[in-house]
């Protein structure tokens, strides 16, 4: 009991409380990657965490231990051992463990949901542009025929970048290659995988801080690591302003845009950089991040073998 207590007290402030804190930390905007990793890393937390507590919660008097790898997974609470000299497991055991798999199912079917009906999306939008739109060699982006100036990308396998004719007219040559540069690191970068992640999260945990909070900071700080993808090749200044006259343009709903969300602090960003956070800092992140979902295991093992 005091194992699945302190499980569930980890799971509650990974969900609820270490949110909060990510989000008033003043080093996200300036290592945006990062800061992507740690709100996976705290995602995967939670579920390691909530699963593990639920799991001791309802198998505390089912666990009996035995040699070998079964008997470490049996006594760490992740399978149900066989009683003593019955090496069946009841059908009460596998009743007992759909609490546990359901936190761990529930997540991955919104993904694999999530994951079909942006592919459906993506798919409709260029059967559009194979009947609107018209390849430009020069941008390696196709054009649209819109007076709105709009700049945005369709990730996936047949990725596109998308240029209005209304953005053509209104910007400049270099504010236009650092646009589509902005574009270009959204689809190198997978960046619609990692918002398949936590839209999925957020569906299968509704009204928990974390998952509230994890999808809106992600999608800011993709959009930032996109900008900073493009500041390697082209000034503050041209991107700054092409931002600005896209910011208005809608985009379609399974691509990623150039104003993108939060446009007045990714200019604020832009415009006023700030020194990048010490080494040594974005290393602990990166430390905590990848070892904090295993901390519930370990506890777990530690405390019953």
């Amino acid at each position: 009991m005091i194992t699945a207590v302190t499980l569930t007290g980890y799971a509650s402030l990974v969900g609820a409380v270490a949110p909060y804190l990510l989000v008033r930390a003043r080093w996200p905007h300036q290592a945006p990657t990062v800061a992507v990793l740690a709100w996976l890393g705290l995602m995967v937390t939670f579920v390691v965490s909530a699963t593990l507590a639920l799991n001791h919660l309802v198998l505390a008097e089912r666990q009996h231990v035995h040699s070998g790898l079964l008997g470490l997974l049996s006594a760490c609470g992740v399978v149900i051992d066989a009683r003593a000299g019955d090496m069946t497991p009841a059908f009460s055991d596998f009743t007992a463990l759909l609490g546990p798999a359901a936190i761990v199912l529930l997540p991955l079917g919104w993904l694999l949901h999530t994951a079909r009906r942006s592919r459906r999306a993506r798919q409709r939008q260029l059967d559009m542009l194979a009947l609107v739109g018209s390849p430009a060699a020069e941008y390696d982006a196709t054009i649209v025929e819109h007076d709105v100036p709009a700049v945005y990308c369709l990730p996936g396998r047949a990725c596109r970048v998308v240029v209005t004719r209304g953005a053509l007219d209104l910007l400049s040559g270099p504010q236009l290659r650092a646009v589509l540069a902005h574009e270009r690191g959204h689809i190198e970068g997978r960046h619609h995988l990692l918002l398949m992640v936590t839209e999925a999260f957020g569906r299968a945990f509704p009204g928990l801080p974390l998952a509230r909070h994890a999808k809106e900071q992600t999608e800011l700080l993709l959009e930032m690591a996109a900008d900073d993808h493009a500041l390697r090749f082209h000034p503050r200044e041209e991107l700054a302003t092409a931002m600005c006259e896209v910011a208005s343009g809608r985009v379609p709903r399974a691509a990623m845009g150039a104003g993108g969300p939060g446009t007045l602090i990714r200019l604020r960003r832009v415009l006023n950089p700030r020194a990048r956070p010490r080494r040594v800092t974005w290393v602990a992140v990166v430390a905590t991040s990848v070892t904090a979902p295993l901390l519930p295991l370990l506890f777990t093992c530690g405390h019953v073998v």
